[in-house]
Order: structure tokens, then sequence, then C-alpha cells
């Protein structure tokens, strides 16, 4: 049987663990809060990421890397090479799967692009598209896409489930770019509806995002119909119309002129950054990703980036 493990005891860490093992596959969940793993082993529920969840038997818990055949990483996308230089002996010989969405800052690398420089010649891949962690916890039906080069199918044959549907793609490029950049543009969407702007104002971003998605991704060498699937418009859609949505939460926070909460990871706000500055370097138009940039930066309020983007000559469709 295939060794499976999560990485990262957060709440898509752990709602994936459970998804995973609740039809009795073992699965190994890591963490490294001792007190929490302790507390969610004593009572068998989730910790404090979820609300409280039953976890399956075959869920063990533990603070020491597994040796496994498939570890999928959920641990911050701007956290992930600290993670894997500090475990790279451990994770030598695994397929390793990346679960979160982001670019890295200081090197405008996707997650599956920092697990190839820290590890090269690894196999590697990322899992994405329309989830929230409390879905897949509950066993309410989600789709994904799992993204690997060479190798795929064989890793999707020991991920599906027929709750957690999970489709296959060799576009790593478009699958951890699409993932990304939707996160940037739910902020956006959550600033217009914050701010008072209304659900037509949120659906010109929705749109107008998504072709900067495309823009962007293509350019890096993504498939414009990795875009168009749940990698991409999928999951945009979900983030950019659900206050489940951490992005869209922290949009709708700043539109409203209050500040992003301590404590909670917005992965959009660091990769809005990492694509404003790589897109100013390639001349790549993506006014709505450098705004929200702009604002992440307190370079510009939110009432500016609302006038300066109105202010934009109308172009072509």
């Amino acid at each position: 049987m295939t060794r499976i493990s999560v990485l990262g005891t957060g709440a898509f860490g752990t709602a994936l663990a459970i998804a995973l093992s609740r039809d009795g596959t073992p699965v190994t969940l890591w963490g490294r809060d001792g007190d929490d793993l302790a507390a969610m082993a004593e009572s068998r529920k989730t910790g404090r990421a979820l609300p409280d969840i039953e976890l399956p038997d075959s869920l063990t818990l533990s603070a020491e890397i597994p040796d496994a055949d498939i570890a999928l990483i959920a641990v911050p996308a701007q956290a992930a090479r600290g993670f894997l230089e500090g475990h790279a002996s451990a994770l030598t010989g695994q397929t390793l799967i990346t679960c979160a969405k982001g670019i890295e800052r200081s090197s405008g690398l996707g997650p599956v692009d920092v697990v190839r420089d820290v590890l090269p010649g690894a196999r590697a891949g990322c899992l994405t598209g329309p989830s929230f962690a409390t879905d897949i916890a509950r066993g309410l039906p989600t789709a994904l896409v799992l993204a690997m080069s060479d190798g795929a199918k064989p890793v999707q044959e020991v991920l599906n489930r027929p709750l957690l549907r999970i489709y296959r793609s060799d576009d790593t490029a478009g699958a951890q770019l699409g993932g990304a950049s939707k996160n940037v543009i739910a902020i956006a969407a959550g600033i217009a509806i914050g701010a008072g702007l209304g659900d037509s104002a949120r659906a010109s971003v929705i749109a107008r995002g998504f072709a900067e998605m495309v823009r962007y991704a293509t350019a890096r060498g993504a498939l414009p119909e990795t875009l168009q699937g749940l990698a991409g418009l999928g999951d945009l859609v979900l983030t950019c119309t659900s206050e489940k949505s951490r992005n869209f939460a922290a949009g709708l926070a700043l539109g409203r002129g209050e500040g992003v909460p301590e404590g909670v990871t917005v992965e959009g706000l660091a990769t809005a950054i990492a694509l404003a500055e790589e897109t100013a370097r390639e001349d790549i138009d993506m006014p709505l990703a450098q705004t929200v940039a702009l604002v992440a930066e307190g370079r510009l309020t939110i009432d500016r980036a609302i006038e300066a983007l109105l202010a934009r000559p109308p172009g072509k469709e």
C-alpha cells in the first residue's frame, strides 16, 4: 500500500488528511506544534485550524517527518523553502506534492519550482483548484487538479476519492500560477465589495482579473486551457465570491478601511508584491495585481486605488 503523509496541520492540510483517511487508508499528518498534536491525538478531533471534526481511526499524528511514498506539503508558500531546506534529508526520495498557492517573494518561483530548486531531481507536482478546507473536511464533493510534468496518473489514482475528485494535468506552470494569481484578484474583489462598489464591480474585477491571470501565466509558459479550468477560472470564481476565502476576506477588510487580522495567512498579499515586481520588469500589463501590491505595501489608499483604476483609458476587450 502506498504510504501517504500530509505535512502541515493548518486547515487545508488537516482537511486533506481527513479526506484521504476517511475510507480507512493509513495517512500520517505531521505538525510542528507538539501541544496541538497531543490535543488532537487525545480528543481525536481537529485542532485550532478547523472546527471540531472527528479524525478517522486510520489517521496518525506525528511530530517527525514520516517516511512516505507521497508527501502532500501543506505549509504556506512563503515558508516552503525554509521547510524544505530544514527537512531535505527526510524528504529525499519521496514524491512531493505542494498544496500552497503563492509566488515566493524572494525568487518569483511557484511552489513546485521551489521544490525543484531546493531538491533537484525530486518528483514534484502541485494539488490545486477550487476548494475550502471546511468543505473537504466535512466530506462535501470537491474537485482538484494534480499537476505534474510526468508520472501524474499513478499519484492521481492513489489520491482520488469518491467525494474528492482528482483531475490530472502536465502543465505545472499553469496550475501553480493560476492558483497563485487568483488569490491576488480575490483581494481586489473583496476590496470592491468592502468599499461598497457593488456586485457589478466585482464581476468586472473577476473578468478583467482573469484576463490578467491568463496574460501572466501564458507569458511564463502556461497553457491557456489550464487557466480556463479548475486551476484557474474555477478557483477564481470560488475565491472571489465567498467570505470563507481568506484572500477575499482580507480584501473585504481593506475595502472597509479595516486592517487584516494579525496571525492570518493571506497568501495573496505577498504574491501581489512578487507579481508586481516581476510584471513590471517583464512589461506584462496587470493593473489589478499591481494596484493590490501598492495597497499591500501601504503606498496607495483604497480611495486612490479605485480612482486610479477607473481613470485608466478604456481599451479593447
